[in-house]
């Protein structure tokens, strides 16, 4: 079997990042572990199973969300807890347990419980209108927080004093607290009464006893479950571990003589800053990047120690070529996250000169940044390049102030701006976005991977200040040696459509390297090199 840990913690903490619902989402769910298990479980590429340390009572939310709702996992802080129930339930405030003549006032965005005329209780929900904090309150102060589990039962509840938090408890199903952890130094204590933990695999469980009632930090405690459970797995079994921080020094130490696969992706873990990652890098059996570059940069850091050593994309071409030909306008998406201020000057002033003589062309500037005013300090940053540039400051306007049709009708005689702000967060957004542009510029030094492979499914052509592996030049879009061959690169592609096509037909080509059937099989080697030693191998008979 093979065991996917994953990085899944809320701000370094041993916690999940669930959030409210209202709250603006900062940041994508998506990471290298999530598309591992959607290619594996879609796939059954092989018996996987996620190995899942954080504290996470609405885990089965974010498995929907993923698309995986019914991949198996092994929870560490379940087998804390002795929790035994899998599925989700649907749990109302209503049947919690209130105190005689409490009132309900609904808001647009909680509900708020009074008693005789005091606040009592705060009810949060999550985005799937499950009930997942309550915040109780005395005099105004807030003294209590209990944390919801989706599968019915409160999973944790934090005590407070003086408004500050002084401890949380993490229960069992039956109410009874089993760890209390203390904000002051994050100590940890095991109730007396239950000093036992419930371990479960492949159907065979046992129960075991806490070697001590108090520890130092939630890691220790962590940390001897998670040793436990792994003296129940079968030496053949393999662990693919999401690099990152939080971890890195507790798997080294537990999975010293296992199997492990190490997965490095984005600015997560950087192995030229994080010594610890390299040590776990060369302990692997194999190790998967998200890029060329990626494995570069592990070379540097590693040298020769790195046994085996793989870049295999997080992302898969699902061709869908967009409609952006069956549009008025022609849309230029332009990635903005993290460009400099000179290039986006230049940038801008290139873009609006070229629009001047292309009444069909229309700038989108995307980001993935999600702070509320981040479409308005952009257009303002353009209105301002504008107007030094002596164009017409008025492109740069907010959409909202142009009276634009409510559906958004591409229309040019209905617009007088020319930028606009793509705001996406989230990858479906992304997909939505891309399925509507005719063109992808980025000209940041380091282009965005999923952007680009959004772009080759879309069957679209990239213009780019650098290669990747994404992009061939000549064929599926240009690469740059000068910012300044921006305006030919345009026209080369939008003044008609046979070199647009072409970059299409090339799109699709060089898609297939990086389709779902191209990943998996990149992974079948992995798995046969991981595990070649104990006989039980991927193989490729009945998986291609």
């Amino acid at each position: 079997m093979l065991h996917f840990i994953p990085a899944w913690y809320q701000q370094n903490t041993w916690h999940e990042n669930e959030q409210k619902w209202y709250v603006r989402r900062m940041h994508t769910e998506f990471d290298d572990t999530v598309k591992q298990i959607q290619l594996f479980h879609r796939n059954k590429v092989y018996p996987y199973q996620i190995l899942l340390l954080s504290f996470s009572p609405n885990f089965r939310h974010f498995l929907h969300r993923q698309g995986v709702y019914h991949a198996p996992y092994w929870s560490c802080f379940d087998a804390i807890q002795e929790v035994k129930r899998k599925k989700a339930v649907l749990l109302s405030f209503h049947n919690i347990k209130w105190p005689p003549h409490v009132e309900f006032v609904y808001t647009p965005f909680v509900v708020t419980a009074f008693v005789e005329g005091e606040k009592y209780a705060v009810v949060e929900f999550g985005e799937d209108g499950n009930p997942i904090e309550i915040e109780m309150f005395k005099k105004e102060i807030i003294c209590r927080r209990n944390i919801y589990d989706d599968r019915g039962f409160v999973s944790g509840t934090i005590l407070y004093r003086d408004g500050q938090p002084y401890y949380q408890d993490y229960l069992m199903e039956n109410g009874f607290w089993k760890l209390r952890c203390f904000q002051s130094d994050g100590h940890v204590e095991v109730n007396p009464r239950y000093p036992k933990y419930r371990l479960v695999y492949q159907g065979q469980e046992q129960i075991r006893t806490f070697s001590r009632l108090r520890y130092d930090s939630m890691e220790q405690v962590v940390g001897e479950v998670l040793a436990s459970y792994l003296e129940m797995t079968e030496e053949k079994d393999m662990f693919c571990v999401a690099m990152a921080a939080r971890h890195t020094e507790l798997l080294r130490d537990a999975l010293r003589k296992k199997k492990v696969i190490v997965s490095f992706f984005r600015d997560r873990c950087d192995p030229e800053q994080d010594p610890q990652a390299v040590t776990m890098a060369a302990m692997a059996a194999g190790v998967v990047t998200d890029s060329p570059e990626k494995s570069e940069k592990l070379k540097r850091a590693a040298g020769e120690s790195v046994r085996m050593l793989v870049d295999i994309s997080p992302y898969d071409t699902r061709m869908d070529f967009g409609i952006s030909q069956q549009l008025e306008v022609q849309k230029i998406l332009v990635a903005v996250d993290g460009i400099e201020e000179e290039t986006f000057t230049q940038l801008t002033e290139i873009l609006g000169r070229y629009l001047i003589r292309n009444d069909k062309a229309r700038v989108h500037l995307f980001t993935r940044r999600a702070e509320y005013d981040r479409k308005d300090r952009l257009l303002e940053q353009v209105r301002g390049y504008l107007k030094a540039a002596g164009l017409m400051e008025e492109w740069g306007k907010d959409e909202q102030s142009q009276g634009v049709s409510e559906n958004k009708v591409d229309n040019p005689e209905l617009m007088d701006a020319r930028f606009f702000v793509e705001q996406c967060v989230d990858e479906l957004s992304v997909s939505k976005c891309m399925r509507e542009q005719r063109i992808l510029v980025d000209m940041r030094r380091e282009p965005a991977m999923y952007l680009q492979i959004m772009a080759i499914s879309a069957g679209i052509p990239q213009i780019l200040s650098r290669k990747t592996q994404f992009i061939e030049d000549g064929k599926n879009g240009l690469i740059l040696q000068d910012i300044r061959q921006l305006s030919d690169a345009l026209k080369y592609y939008l003044d008609g459509l046979s070199n647009w096509n072409d970059a299409m037909v090339h799109a699709y080509e060089i898609g297939k390297r990086y389709a779902t059937g191209g990943l998996i099989n990149k992974w079948k080697e992995v798995l046969d090199f991981v595990g070649k030693d104990s006989g039980i191998t991927v193989g490729r008979k009945g998986l291609e």
